[in-house]
């Protein structure tokens, strides 16, 4: 058995060869995970480059609103955390009924954060705060979607987890899988308080 072990949770020696298997395939998924951060770095800065760039459009004062955004970091915030208690489950649990509770309420979560996204863009729209208008908000859609389509991403693989366990069980794969999905619901819980600090307050400020 490998001594050597991945940032974040890792499952104990009482889960046998998912404890070592998760040793190589988590890191590697750390790794990958890095790419993503780099083009959300690239977005980002990006964003701040373009912000002044309004073209006699709307800017952000016009077009954000700061009350649902706050909804939406808590909503997100609260996923992770719910995450946490699947992922314990998973560990501390045999039985899969506990993991799968608090997964069904991340994914929950999730999904309202993403529909109550959606609504925003709608709303901008209907503001003339659309991708075509200005450098600003071309490139405010190349940043903030592309996060909700992560989002997404994560519940489909939520999803595809929870249909594993119905078939197979709580078995190697689906610990595994769980510990990598963890990396990508926290990370993207990051990558939105960027979203949230540089694009909104630092857009209402």
């Amino acid at each position: 058995m490998s001594t050597t072990r991945h940032p974040g949770l890792n499952l104990g020696p009482h889960h046998g060869k998912a404890d070592d298997t998760a040793e190589v395939e988590v890191f590697g998924f750390w790794v990958f995970m890095m790419s993503d951060a780099i083009i959300f770095g690239l977005l980002m800065a990006t964003y701040v480059v373009m912000s002044g760039n309004l073209n006699g459009g709307p800017g952000p004062r016009e077009l954000f609103e700061l009350r649902p955004v706050f909804i939406e970091t808590m909503l997100l915030l609260f996923s992770s955390l719910t995450f946490g208690f699947a992922q314990i489950g998973m560990k501390y649990h045999p039985h899969p009924a506990r993991m799968i509770i608090w997964l069904l309420v991340s994914i929950a979560l999730a999904l309202i954060f993403v529909g109550m996204e959606v609504n925003d863009f709608i709303t901008m729209a209907g503001k003339g705060g659309v991708p075509q208008a200005s450098g600003f908000l071309s490139s405010f859609y190349a940043l903030v979607p592309l996060h909700g389509i992560h989002v997404t991403a994560a519940c489909i693989w939520a999803f595809a987890i929870l249909g594993q366990i119905a078939v197979y069980g709580l078995d190697d794969e689906v610990k595994t899988g769980m510990l990598r999905l963890g990396i990508l619901w926290h990370f993207l819980d990051i990558v939105w308080i960027g979203i949230f600090s540089i694009v909104y307050i630092g857009g209402l400020a």
